[in-house]
């Protein structure tokens, strides 16, 4: 018997079953950049423009565009798309009343970026005024404005329009250029390696031991990992982008095999929205190529909105084939000094007074004061680069 050799390597089918790409080039791009200049004139801000980026590469995908009114009702009140496909926040191009009075189904609009860059043309397929209380409860699970996702929809404009995009030009990055990489060139780099199972990882905060933890037991049942930080917009207090992507590029380099990780950015805009986001999230590990995702205690959450495990919970709510991308669920994390290793609920035996844990604020405190967090709960590599990083916002 001649020995066993392993098959070609396959990559999982994108969300939908094809990878979209609306991004024109050539004589279309060309065309359309001329067209645009006898075409009302929208201007969006970030959020707005990272919807148009991750719609334009396919991280979106089936997405082609905003969301018509029917998908809308239907992402919003069932989680699906008209389709049937799972989606679950709705990606909306929301103008004011003014606006909308301006434009009417079969027009097209010009979208401009913050800087003033022109993105895309809309082809305006529906109008359509949208209840803002309703998405507020069913997506974000509250209507309290002091939900950051919440507050921020509430500025939104009254009317909604949907249809297909054809995207002239990505929102402008001159930040982390060599780590933007989009999802036909993840698929690529994963099939270059050799890759079949990837598990990716989705974050907004620097990496402590827990999150070490978890990665690395992930990295046990699959080929490599896809560190995907979100550097999208994101609530003020959170650590910045730049900070947060050193302490992944030293961590990496000191504590990881460098040829069993890659990093990649996540330019979608940060929602807040807990369970919901989560499956947000894990489609579009999918469509990067993605077989399996990491989903912690709380994910996406903010403040006290979400129970601890909800994330986790609503996984439970949908048909596992129709996601596609397998979740690994990870319960409290932490270092058991009565271990001797990093441990969880399900793992550990020993009590709480033998677990290194530290709240969010006091690591907060600590850092701001210049005192290192114990090696237990973060890298001290990590820790320094944050110390130097808050004192820097300090004396700015």
């Amino acid at each position: 018997m001649s020995p066993l050799q392993p098959g070609p390597v396959s990559s999982i089918s994108p969300h939908g079953g094809k990878l979209v790409n609306r991004l024109l080039e050539g004589e279309a791009r060309e065309e359309a950049i001329a067209r645009a200049e006898h075409l009302p004139k929208l201007n969006v801000g970030e959020w707005e423009a990272s919807d148009i980026e991750i719609i334009a590469v396919g991280a979106a995908s089936p997405l082609e565009g905003f969301l018509n009114f029917d998908d809308y009702e239907s992402v919003v009140n069932s989680m699906h798309l008209t389709s049937g496909l799972p989606w679950t926040i709705p990606l909306t191009l929301t103008v004011t009343e003014d606006f909308a009075g301006r434009v009417k189904e079969g027009d097209d609009v010009a979208i401009y970026g913050p800087d003033g860059t022109l993105l895309a043309i809309l082809h305006v397929e529906s109008k359509f005024r949208y209840n803002k209380a309703n998405e507020a409860v069913q997506v974000y699970g509250t209507d309290d404005e002091k939900h950051p996702g919440v507050a921020a929809l509430m500025k939104r404009g009254e009317f909604a329009l949907g249809g297909t995009l054809d995207v002239i030009n990505l929102p402008p990055h001159d930040d982390f250029v060599e780590y933007r990489l989009t999802p036909a060139q993840s698929r690529e780099a994963f099939r270059k390696r050799g890759w079949r199972r990837i598990v990716a990882f989705q974050t907004r905060n620097p990496i402590h031991r827990a999150h070490e933890y978890m990665q690395k037991v992930a990295m046990e049942i699959t080929d490599g990992l896809f560190l995907h930080p979100l550097v999208g917009q994101t609530k003020g207090d959170d650590v910045s982008a730049e900070l947060r992507m050193r302490t992944y590029e030293v961590i990496v380099e000191k504590y990881y095999p460098r040829e069993r990780v890659i990093i990649g950015v996540n330019p979608a805009a940060m929602r807040y929205a807990g369970p919901r986001e989560a499956i947000f999230h894990a489609l579009i590990r999918k469509n990067y190529g993605c077989t399996h995702f990491i989903v912690g205690r709380d994910h996406a959450g903010v403040g006290s909105y979400y129970g601890t495990f909800d994330a986790h919970y609503i996984f439970d709510n949908f048909d596992p084939q129709a996601i596609g991308i397998t979740p690994l669920f990870f319960d409290y994390t932490f270092y058991c000094r009565a271990c001797g290793n990093m441990a969880s609920v399900k793992t550990c035996p020993h009590s709480k007074e033998h677990h290194v844990t530290l709240s969010g604020t006091k690591v907060r405190e600590m850092l701001s004061a210049g005192i290192m967090p114990p090696p237990e709960f973060t890298r001290p590599e990590v820790a320094q680069i944050l110390i130097e990083g808050y004192a820097q916002q300090s004396e700015g």
